[in-house]
């Protein structure tokens, strides 16, 4: 008995190591699917922002946004007031020939109150315009930069001459260089 006790003790402890290594083999039996790196799951969250964000954005743009407003929202017109015509000399770095410049302005203004109060103050405004134009050169009248500036110029001095008024646009029906 002593000797089959002692072959069963031997066996046990045989066994023994074949359960250990059993048991380390099943964790990574279970666990085929290892987690991805973190940088990998730091890419996929931020993939996963980007278009959310950008499927949200998309929907307030294009579609929930629209249906806050009213329908029949009023939009109020633009009122025009068209000044005299402007001609003046240009100003001529020693050359003998003189040149003019004929200008046909119309003002754009936000609201047709503003006509009223603006009139009053027109012959302050066609001051601002004679005084500007006549220090112009022909050069700074090529090419749409020179008119793009020109029509900011005579907005800024025009909403200076009417303030605390102000107008929306200075806008040139003709132009005319001789």
């Amino acid at each position: 008995m002593a000797a089959a006790k002692a072959k069963q003790a031997e066996a046990e402890h045989d066994d023994a190591p074949e359960e250990e290594d059993a048991e380390a083999a099943a964790p990574a039996a279970k666990s085929k699917f290892k987690l991805p790196s973190l940088k990998l799951m730091i890419i996929a969250a931020a993939g996963v922002a980007v278009l959310g964000g950008g499927g949200v954005g998309a929907y307030l743009i294009f579609g929930g946004a629209s249906h806050d407003k009213p329908a029949h929202a009023s939009i109020k017109p633009a009122i025009f007031v068209d000044l005299p015509d402007v001609m003046v000399n240009l100003s001529n770095a020693g050359t003998d020939r003189t040149q003019y410049l004929k200008v046909k302005i119309v003002l754009e203004l936000p609201d047709p109150t503003l006509v009223a109060q603006i009139q009053p103050l027109m012959p302050r405004v066609m001051d601002a315009f004679q005084t500007y134009l006549r220090e112009l050169r022909p050069t700074d009248l090529d090419g749409s930069a020179g008119l793009y500036r020109l029509k900011e110029e005579l907005t800024r001095r025009v909403n200076a001459a009417v303030a605390p008024n102000r107008i929306t646009a200075v806008l040139f029906k003709e132009i005319v260089v001789q």
